[in-house]
């Protein structure tokens, strides 16, 4: 056996190169774990899963329909609108022209695979302190084949916009969304994914948030048979703010997948995530996975993720698992919570005691579940959308009666 004497500060050195991140100036390095394996452009770098991986442990394979083997998109597979304001600058980028991979490595194989399978990917430019009022929008309508897509948004410092992605039609999807926001942006982002019953949707969304930018990421899911997004941030300068928001409604046999993670590589840094979801229907299945990593230069970083889910019937099943990972305890606050379980009977009792029936009581509890988060899109012609698909979930099977059952609450923790 062989001692080895150390010095106190060389005791500290080997135990922080130990626990430490990998440098998050190197964009491939940014994390590497069994929550995030490391990133890589290359399909060949993330192995064909086999359902036992952390990451993949969660989703039905069999029911992906290919889409995690490399293939071009069909011809005619999607047709895609672009409408963007005046002053907006649209175009294209190949694989290996910046900015594109300047935010945006691939995290996982479906990512790897949507990249590699678009040759010129869309690029809508924001020039710099160009206020726009007026949404730039996409809108992805897919006839049935298999389909891959990376789409760019840049924005430059002190512009101000807000991106509409939305989904509808059938088919296999691949999809990815890069967001470079620049030094004292506002980027609002909301992506709908309001697919036909069959078809499968998997993909990443990646930011990179500037200095003392503000970022916002909303995802909303109601269609599709197989819809699985991955919506990160991290961030390029101090001062930025992150806000992921979500809302998802699970039918019979619908399986949702939203997994967050949010790398706190930057001091006095903010990010706050919130989503919410309803389930009804025979195996009806949603998973939401919440990863929020902060290294030991994040000093004074506030963060808190939440995940609440409202089961509406029987038969249904909810998965939400929120992590912290925290390497140094000089922070403003961090924390988590996760709930999942029936009607609030109290809620329910209020209403009908009220002369309210029982159906009309369901519907208003569910309304004022979403609420909140449809109010802060800001873009009342979205808003109204949303809320006309909440209604028509609900107007399925919200009446049905819930039957007996215990409801199931997870986790909440909270340290600041």
């Amino acid at each position: 056996m062989t001692i080895v004497d150390q010095t106190a500060e060389e005791a500290r050195s080997a135990v922080a190169a130990a626990v430490e991140s990998p440098d998050p100036a190197a964009s491939t390095d940014r994390v590497a774990s069994h929550l995030h394996p490391r990133p890589s452009f290359a399909v060949e770098d993330h192995p064909l899963p086999t359902g036992r991986e952390e990451i993949w442990r969660f989703t039905p394979l069999k029911r992906l329909r290919g889409v995690l083997e490399p293939a071009a998109s069909d011809p005619d597979a999607v047709s895609v609108e672009v409408s963007a304001p005046a002053g907006v600058q649209v175009g294209r980028l190949a694989q290996d022209q910046a900015p594109r991979g300047a935010a945006l490595v691939p995290g996982d194989r479906a990512a790897a695979v949507a990249s590699a399978g678009t040759e010129q990917a869309l690029h809508l430019r924001v020039p710099a302190e160009l206020l726009l009022d007026e949404p730039v929008r996409v809108s992805v309508t897919g006839t049935g084949g298999r389909s891959n897509a990376h789409t760019v948004l840049e924005a430059g410092a002190f512009s101000r916009v807000t991106f509409v992605l939305e989904h509808h039609g059938s088919g296999v999807h691949a999809g990815n969304l890069e967001v470079i926001v620049g030094e004292g942006a506002t980027v609002k982002v909301v992506s709908i994914q309001d697919w036909a019953d069959d078809a499968v949707h998997v993909g990443q969304h990646e930011a990179a948030v500037g200095r003392d930018a503000h970022y916002s990421h909303t995802a909303v899911s109601f269609g599709g048979n197989v819809v699985r997004l991955n919506a990160n941030a991290h961030y390029d300068g101090p001062g930025g703010e992150a806000v992921l928001l979500g809302l998802y409604f699970a039918d019979a046999g619908q399986h949702l997948e939203h997994r967050l993670f949010v790398d706190h590589n930057a001091p006095r840094t903010v990010s706050n995530v919130d989503y919410k979801g309803a389930l009804q229907g025979v195996d009806a299945h949603t998973v939401w996975i919440g990863d929020v990593l902060i290294r030991k230069v994040a000093e004074g970083i506030e963060t808190y993720e939440s995940n609440r889910n409202l089961v509406l019937t029987d038969g249904c099943r909810a998965w939400s698992v929120p992590n912290l990972e925290i390497e140094t305890g000089e922070i403003a606050g961090a924390g988590h919570a996760s709930t999942t379980g029936r009607f609030d009977d109290e809620q329910l009792f209020y209403l009908r005691s009220r002369g309210i029936d029982e159906g009309e009581a369901r519907r208003l509890v569910v309304h004022g579940f979403f609420a909140d988060i449809i109010r802060k899109i800001g873009i009342p012609s979205v808003e109204g959308q949303l809320l006309e698909a909440v209604e028509a979930e609900l107007a399925v099977n919200v009446g049905i009666p819930l039957g007996t059952g215990s409801t199931r609450t997870g986790s909440s923790d909270r340290s600041s």
